[in-house]
Order: structure tokens, then sequence, then C-alpha cells
């Protein structure tokens, strides 16, 4: 392969810059810039030169020969002054002899594919360093470290175990026993899907603590929305006024909720037809927030009640979007701070103005989505896990039907195979090249 390169930090100015170099050339690049090679996995101060010998800067030099490196390829590292025209002289000067810009995700793909790490552990890589909470930062380093690949590669040697034997059974059709027809093999599948779910659960969580929700407020002029924004916000972001449509254009803010990620996006008030051209964009904006939602708070004045205006705007509503209607201003109407369910759906009655109920409020949001903030041993994933877990357990469940039902155990043995494949994905046991150009494209150029 290519040797390639690429500055390893961040864009900018910083104390430190650092130039990442990985390939069969690594070696006599660095050699050749640095007048010898280094000891390996040794710290070396040294002077860092150019075509003509001029000086570069100076500054420390590493290297690790494979594979006992990231990727499993010679690698070094250029430790320099955090210039950008420094880290940019550096790579060209490895350019010059023989290495390439490497692309986005490039060092990762090539530890991946040289077996240092799986493709669960590779994309943890990327979500350790786009961590924006402390608990989705520890989850990641558990994923990095292989608590996700681990619980599949169990969870796969235990599916592989069963379908030998569904195979094996197959094979010796002609015996007296039909061992398909033992109740061990029922329950083997009811311990894989009950395994399974447990997995998806806490894939669950570490998609929402990677991906975090998107909540988006809607309703009349002046029911509350900036205000309830606000007291989840923190902080005043929204312009409040006893003046109704004071919100004109979508306002988002992104906060966290014990580690959750909660982007907050304020809308403008939907009302009747209007001619206003501002105001008629800001209802197509809104509609635009409510079809991207995860979740939509309908805001109620509750000294008005449902009015003929709120029943018309919830008609509009996505039919697939999660909706909770909130009952504000209690400080004035007298209700009481509660949760409760009315005409089929969750209401819950505050005071965004007082701040009165906004905790059951933050409660009924991680309800809502199913997150739970002190659970332990959460590991990092993303949609496409859950998407291949979804595809296996839906696999596992057509195969149980399909031996309950037809006591057929050559689809049996087709569908466990799916399940397999499916699961693959998500460590690269089974993959596309496509799906990988996907995955890696999306990674930092240096990583």
């Amino acid at each position: 392969m290519e040797t390639i390169v690429a500055v390893a930090t961040a864009p900018g100015r910083g104390g430190v810059g650092v130039v990442r170099i990985s390939g069969k050339q690594a070696a006599e690049i660095v050699q050749a810039i640095c007048g010898k090679l280094p000891q390996p996995r040794y710290a070396q101060f040294t002077h860092f030169r150019d075509k003509s010998g001029d000086l570069i800067d100076s500054g420390i030099a590493l290297y690790f020969p494979g594979p006992a490196s990231f990727t499993g390829e010679d690698v070094v590292e250029l430790q320099g002054h955090g210039s950008p025209l420094v880290m940019d002289q550096l790579c060209q000067r490895a350019i010059e002899l023989g290495a390439r810009m490497a692309r986005p995700g490039e060092f990762s793909e090539r530890a991946f594919l040289n077996n240092k790490m799986d493709l669960a552990q590779a994309e943890a890589v990327a979500d350790l360093i786009e961590s924006s909470t402390e608990q989705a930062a520890r989850s990641a380093v558990r994923s990095l470290q292989g608590d996700f690949s681990n619980r599949i590669n169990a969870f796969l040697e235990e599916l592989t175990h069963l379908r030998m034997y569904v195979e094996a059974s197959i094979d010796f059709a002609d015996e007296e026993i039909d061992f398909l027809a033992e109740a061990q093999v029922d329950q083997q599948l009811q311990d894989l899907l009950k395994t399974l779910d447990g997995i998806t659960g806490s894939a669950r969580q570490g998609r929402l603590l990677r991906e975090g929700i998107s909540v988006v407020l809607a309703g009349q002029p002046n029911a509350g929305k900036s205000s309830l924004h606000n007291q989840l916000a923190g902080h005043d972001a929204a312009i409040v006024t006893d003046v109704a449509g004071t919100t004109r254009d979508v306002l988002r803010e992104q906060i966290h909720l014990q580690g959750m990620p909660l982007r907050i996006s304020d809308t403008a008030g939907l009302h009747e037809a209007t001619t206003d051209v501002v105001e008629l964009e800001g209802i197509r904006r809104t509609q635009n927030e409510l079809a991207q939602a995860d979740h939509i708070l309908l805001i109620i004045d509750d000294n008005h009640g449902m009015t003929r205006q709120d029943r018309k705007i919830l008609e509009e509503m996505p039919a697939d979007k999660p909706l909770t209607v909130i009952r504000n201003k209690i400080d004035r109407s007298g209700h009481q701070v509660s949760e409760t369910v009315e005409d089929g759906m969750p209401t819950i009655f505050l005071s965004a103005k007082t701040g009165e109920g906004m905790e059951l409020l933050r409660q009924h949001l991680f309800k809502a989505v199913g997150f739970h903030p002190e659970e332990e041993g959460v590991f990092i994933a993303r949609r496409r896990h859950l998407d291949a877990l979804s595809r296996a357990r839906q696999a596992i469940v057509n195969g149980y039907d399909c031996l309950a039902g037809m006591g057929a155990g050559e689809l049996l043995a087709e569908e466990l195979r799916q399940a397999q494949n499916a699961l693959g994905e998500i460590t690269g046991t089974f993959t596309t090249e496509d799906l990988l150009d996907h995955i890696f494209s999306s990674f930092c150029i240096g990583k």
C-alpha cells in the first residue's frame, strides 16, 4: 500500500502540531527529514529539514515499526510547533519523498484492514474524538476497548453453534431421531432472542449518547415556547415578550441533560393563514423542523385550554413523530405540576416562567426516548449498528416461525446465516467496500 501522510492535530495554531506518516516508506522518509532513523518507540529530539537541508523546525520524532503500531504498518510521528505553515511544510516534504496525502479516516481504515482493530472499534475512535459529554466519552472508550465487539462475538459464537447443530440435523435427516423437534432448539432460539434484546438495549443507549435527540417546540404565538426554550437551555437564548409572534425564525440550542445531547428548536408560532411574507416563511421553516424532529413538544396556554386552533395544529402534526402536550402557564391558571394522559396524549402541566415542572419534563423526555442516565456498561453505537441488530433479530424470529410452523430446518438454517451476516457487518467480518468507504469518509483527516 502507498505511504500516506497527514496532520494529526486539529486545524489552526497551537503549541504542538503532529504530522503522521504510515507505510513502507515511512522509515526512509523520516531518515531523510531528520538525518537519521530514530530508535523504535523512543521519543527523540531532532531537527526537521527540507530538500536543501534548511531547517523547517525542531521537535520530537517517534518511530513505530510495524506491525506494533496503530496501523500495523511502519508509522512515524513528527511533533513540531503547531504552526499551520510548519505542518504543511513537513507534509510537502514527505510527499516529495514518496508519500501522498491521506484520505479522511485512512489511518484507522488501515488499522482495520491490518486486523489491529475491528470495524466497531475503528468507529469508536471517531466517536471518542467527537464526544460532547463525559458519559459519551466513557462509552466510546468501552467500544474502543472491545466491549461492544466482545458481546457481538460471543453472541455470534452461540449462533454459529446452533447453526452447526441445525445443519447437522439436516444432513442426517434419515435418522430416526428428529433433532429439530427437540425442545432444546426451541429454547436456544428463545435464549438467543433474549440475549440480542439485551445487546440492542445497550446499543440504543449508546446511540442516544452519541447522537442525542432533536426536540421541536411548536404551538400558537405567545403560548410560551421561547420561555420554555430558555428554561431548557438554562439561559436567555430567546427573546421573551408579551407581544405575540416574537419568534419569526428557528432558534436552535444544543444542551446536555445528564449526559444526553439535546437539540432544541424554538419555532415560529403556528396560526391561521396570514399574508405576511416573513410569517409565512417562519411557518414553512417550522413545518420543516417538525418533519425532522425526534420528539415534538406542543405548547398550549393552560389559561385557554385546548382551543380550536390548538386542535387544528395538532391534527397537522406529523403522524409518525412522538408528541407531548405541554400545558404551560400554570402560574396563572392555578393547575398543579403534574403528568397525565389527555385524549391519548402524554400531557405535562408546568410553568415555563417560574420553572415549576421543568424537572418533570426532563424526566419525561428521558422516558420518552428510553434513556437511562445511570445505566452502566453502555457502549457507543450508531444507527447502522441498530439496523444490523434489528435485521439479525428479524431473521432469528423468521427462522423460529419456519421451524415451529413447518418444521423447515433448511429455512431455519438460512435465516440463521442471514442473522450472522447482519451481525458481521457490525465488526466488519462481513462487509462491503462501499460500506467501508462510507464509514471512514466521515472520519477526520489524520485519524
